[in-house]
């Protein structure tokens, strides 16, 4: 949620081709009705990841392939709304961006894959490179991995959320999962059944009650009916 459209600050996108795009903050100020155009997609693109900046971060884009490619967002040029964007990591043909991440300052990024293995990997072991490149190894993909899903960034403390295409759910603290370099397979993170595939993970952010909010007890406590 945005309580300001504060200047100098941006909003960075990424597409499932490997397109990625800077616009500021402040070109979304002014709402209609109908909404705002905020990126032009070809028919066959998706966006994959969204996320507010301020000009100086370093981005990261992970493909299905186990590839991922770390730059600095200044080598992305501001654009207006209806701009396309980019190159920001080089696919081959078939291949696919399936995340994007503001790299934190310290911590590690979890990354899953379909067959429900995973690991977390120091964020001091991935490298700056420039935009437009293949990028280097995040996760070594094989017959018992299969296809990566997500990466997201996360901290000893926090926890993950898994699910299937099954609707199998798990919870899980992070700190359950192995730190391990980049080119490995990482280790089990959620036991599937034949035929079962994982298909979404992300990191579990603590809900904050604000002193305004009413629980179901203050509910039924205000009830007239």
């Amino acid at each position: 949620p945005l309580r300001s459209y504060e200047e100098e600050m941006y909003i960075f996108m990424a597409t499932q081709s490997g397109t990625v795009k800077k616009t500021a903050l402040s070109s979304f100020a002014r709402q209609r009705s109908t909404g705002l155009i905020a990126l032009a997609l070809d028919d066959d693109d998706f966006l994959v990841g969204v996320n507010i900046t301020d000009g100086k971060r370093d981005i990261m884009l992970f493909s299905d392939t186990g590839k991922v490619i770390r730059f600095n967002e200044s080598l992305v040029r501001c654009m207006g709304r209806t701009a396309r964007g980019v190159r920001g990591i080089r696919l081959k043909d078939s291949q696919k961006m399936i995340g994007m991440v503001i790299a934190p300052d310290e911590g590690q990024i979890l990354t899953a894959t379909v067959n429900g293995y995973g690991k977390r990997t120091d964020i001091s072991d991935y490298p700056v490179r420039g935009r437009g490149g293949q990028g280097v190894i995040s996760i070594s993909v094989s017959e018992r991995n299969g296809e990566v899903i997500n990466a997201v960034s996360v901290t000893e403390d926090d926890e993950i959320m898994l699910i299937s295409d099954r609707g199998t759910l798990v919870r899980t603290r992070v700190s359950e999962v192995r730190v391990m370099a980049r080119n490995t397979q990482g280790v089990r993170l959620i036991r599937l059944i034949e035929g079962e595939q994982l298909v979404g993970l992300q990191r579990v952010d603590e809900i904050v009650k604000d002193d305004n909010d009413l629980d179901e007890d203050d509910l039924d406590e205000n009830s007239t009916d």
